[in-house]
């Protein structure tokens, strides 16, 4: 499925208004490969070939996105919204089917290019990650309701830390890198704070804690904003939406968006919790959580940045014992970067713990 004349024969088998016009490469994600497909209808189109490597459940991956946004359409269209631009659209196939399988074995889906839109990589100032905050608390008050348990787990344990931790300590012992003394500084650190790895999965099995919808990867680029206002209009990229913690998507924003650092800054030095991004997503999730939240979620919240803060710094440092094998790398030492600068972000975490509590 090189060519354009391939794809426009791959576009045939979807319900699309008009004939297919031109198919171009979109966007910058890392994971799918994503097309814009323009026709001689009004409508465009977004093609991707799904990343089978790390999605190994079509079917369940595109069940979950097929009811989830479903649900959201009605909740749109009873608050008097507009569903086609405020949630993403599933183009089936002319079978009734919501992905195709070409000759190659490559499964593709579609969705209706939602247009006059822009995405931020990062939040140039606290106004952009307070919306972004909104955005993300709206998209979790819409689903709450909704039976997280009948989500499909399309990466399973993807937040277990505890299971982060044990894949990390057998990296550890394996050695087969021979690269562990020369981190013995950063696995120190990590077995310190082993007692904080299992704090929010003890707090959901004892019950403390709700099971969630929750998107899993909200970073700012995953808001499609007005292209005018910059208002937020929809939530995408919902391959890894899946039952868990509120405060893992909370979290994984923070992680992400309020470090003053690059995520593989090479000097740890510059690594900060800024608590003026923090307090502003924070302002902004609970506005758009509304009265959904219970007062153990948001006690939990701040728990919940310095968690998965620290579940990918033992991931990073996992990888870099391992052989660089899982996250791609484009120079030598990068995945200890990163690893280095999310346990650095811990570390400011712990110092501003008290200021962190919402």
């Amino acid at each position: 499925m090189g060519t354009g004349t391939d794809k426009k024969e791959l576009l045939n088998h979807f319900r699309l208004e008009g004939e297919v016009v031109d198919v171009k490469p979109h966007g910058s994600g890392h994971i799918n490969h994503t097309f814009l497909v323009t026709t001689s209808g009004t409508k465009k189109y977004i093609l991707q070939k799904i990343n089978t490597d790390i999605f190994h459940d079509t079917d369940g991956l595109m069940e979950n996105i097929v009811n989830v946004t479903s649900y959201l359409r009605e909740r749109i269209v009873q608050a008097g919204g507009h569903p086609e631009r405020e949630t993403m659209t599933v183009i089936p196939t002319k079978e009734g089917d919501y992905y195709y399988t070409d000759t190659d074995g490559c499964d593709w889906r579609v969705y209706l290019l939602i247009e006059h839109t822009v995405s931020l990589d990062h939040a140039e100032n606290a106004e952009e990650f307070y919306a972004s905050g909104l955005a993300f608390g709206r998209f979790q008050a819409q689903l709450a309701d909704y039976p997280a348990k009948t989500l499909h787990e399309t990466i399973p344990d993807f937040h277990n830390t505890p299971k982060r931790y044990l894949a990390f300590e057998q990296a550890v012992e394996e050695d087969v890198c021979h690269r562990a003394e020369a981190v013995a500084q950063e696995i120190a650190f990590i077995r310190a704070r082993k007692e904080d790895i299992s704090v929010l999965t003890d707090l959901l099995q004892k019950g403390e804690l709700p099971l969630r919808i929750t998107h899993n990867d909200t970073k700012l680029n995953n808001i499609l904003l007005d292209a005018d206002t910059h208002e937020a209009v929809c939530i995408v990229d919902l391959d890894t939406i899946m039952p868990g913690l509120c405060a893992y998507d909370f979290g994984d924003a923070i992680r992400f968006g309020a470090n003053t650092a690059a995520e593989d800054e090479p000097d740890s030095n510059k690594v900060s919790l800024s608590l003026e991004l923090y307090q502003a997503y924070a302002k902004g999730f609970l506005e758009g959580c509304g009265e959904q939240l219970t007062p153990k979620e948001v006690e939990t919240l701040p728990m919940g940045a310095k968690t998965i803060t620290l579940e990918q710094g033992i991931r990073f440092l996992t990888d870099y014992l391992q052989g660089d094998t899982y996250y791609h790398t484009e120079r030598e030492g990068q995945n200890l970067d990163r690893c280095r600068t999310q346990l650095a972000l811990v570390a400011d975490m712990e110092r501003k713990w008290e200021q962190m509590q919402l």
